[in-house]
């Protein structure tokens, strides 16, 4: 199977030459193919690392929102059609699950023998991927709107749906929140967010049994329900795009959108300057009482393919070094939420900042957890659209994820 790739990069490498990526990397050969999502934190990262490319030394990337999907089938391939996957807690479970990424720990102790523990996301024992950045959804606000209705910044999702009530009862937005509800992915992720925010666990601990169909499941449906009832009715189609475009034209006052998101809004190319003059980045909030944030930590990272030889592995896990060296990080401080030397937080920091020292919880890198994801994501449409009640949707998910659990061997 192939899959198209962004040339780019390979256009990039060329100008620079091969003896000046060769006097910056210390490759002397091997094939660099890079899969990652598409933003600009991750452009900057597959662009250094193009410089490592020479005669002898080939660099290519596709970087595209489609990347989950891809990711299985083309490391399975073998050679595998990329030798780096970039993934995020939920992402390498099934790569993993495949055997398709290989342990780093040798890598690592030739290449970056000083690497933090911080970076060194280790299963059963082995380094399996780098994780260089974090994310976290958040509250995005605007000041000057809630300044409006004397309004201080919400700290529980109780306190948003006061001012979302005032700002609809002043007259100043009929539809003055979005978070990213998309049926699907997106959906799932805000069910497990606030789920976990209200104490939730996902699974009876130390089994794959689902642990949804409770009052905290249905206490998270009606709050999800709550809140979107000052969204825009198509609120079932808002993914990362939808929201951040709402944003910055100025159609919404109170926003729960990935911290990645951060440095494009706040750069104002899309908006204006009164708008992202009074955009204020807050931590996630708490729900029903919780003490944590309604939200999940992600780390980004590389991964690099098993199917490959030794010499493209080695390569690859030197370019993308390359890719995160200080210098490329200082450059595109503002880009993420670096976990790499050279970053100094700045303003796009703040909200995951904040949500992760109010200690958010990690997204869950369970085998089993994916399967739930998908259930929820596909089942708990109808429920916002007032088609069914809460318990009857999260039954739904309860039946679909056990099915699944079943055929891939997770329940008896």
């Amino acid at each position: 199977m192939s899959f198209p790739r962004l040339t780019t990069l390979t256009a990039v490498a060329t100008i620079l030459g091969a003896s000046a990526a060769m006097a910056d990397c210390g490759i002397a050969s091997g094939r660099v193919a890079i899969l990652s999502n598409d933003f600009p934190a991750l452009q900057a990262m597959a662009a250094a690392a193009a410089e490592c490319a020479s005669a002898t030394v080939t660099v290519t990337a596709n970087q595209t929102t489609e990347h989950r999907d891809i990711q299985v089938a083309a490391l399975t391939a073998n050679p595998a059609e990329y030798t780096s996957a970039v993934v995020a807690n939920s992402s390498i479970v099934p790569l993993m699950n495949a055997g398709l990424i290989r342990p780093l720990d040798d890598l690592i102790a030739q290449y970056a023998p000083d690497l933090p523990q911080l970076n060194r996301i280790t299963i059963d024992g082995q380094t399996m991927a780098v994780a260089f950045m974090a994310n976290a959804q958040h509250l995005y606000l605007r000041e000057d709107v809630l300044a409006q209705v004397g309004a201080e910044a919400p700290a529980t999702y109780e306190e948003v749906l006061e001012v979302l009530a005032a700002i609809r009862e002043a007259g100043i937005m009929e539809h003055p929140f979005a978070m990213n509800t998309g049926a699907g992915w997106n959906l799932g992720e805000e069910f497990v967010n606030m789920y976990l925010g209200h104490g939730g666990d996902l699974f009876e601990p130390g089994t794959a049994n689902p642990s949804i169909n409770n009052e905290t499941g249905v206490a998270t449906l009606e709050m999800l329900a709550a809140l979107n009832a000052y969204a825009n009715p198509d609120f079932l189609t808002f993914d990362s795009n939808a929201t951040q475009a709402l944003w910055e034209s100025g159609q919404i006052a109170v926003g729960y959108m990935w911290g990645s998101r951060a440095a494009g809004i706040l750069d104002a190319e899309n908006s204006t300057p009164e708008i992202t003059g009074a955009t204020a980045l807050a931590a996630a909030p708490t729900v029903g009482g919780g003490t944590v944030p309604a939200s999940t930590l992600w780390w980004d990272g590389f991964t690099i393919a098993a199917n490959i030889s030794d010499e493209d592995a080695a390569a690859t896990f030197q370019a993308l070094m390359h890719g995160l060296r200080p210098e490329v990080i200082t450059a595109n401080n503002d880009a993420a939420v670096w976990l790499m030397p050279g970053f100094t937080p700045g303003a796009s920091a703040e909200g995951v900042s904040a949500t992760a020292n109010a200690g958010a919880r990690p997204y869950p890198m369970l085998p089993y957890a994916g399967l739930l994801h998908t259930a929820l994501g596909n089942e708990l449409a109808a429920f916002l659209q007032g088609q069914e009640s809460a318990e009857q949707a999260l039954a739904d998910v309860e039946a679909a994820y056990i099915a699944a659990a079943r055929e891939q061997g997770f329940l008896q």
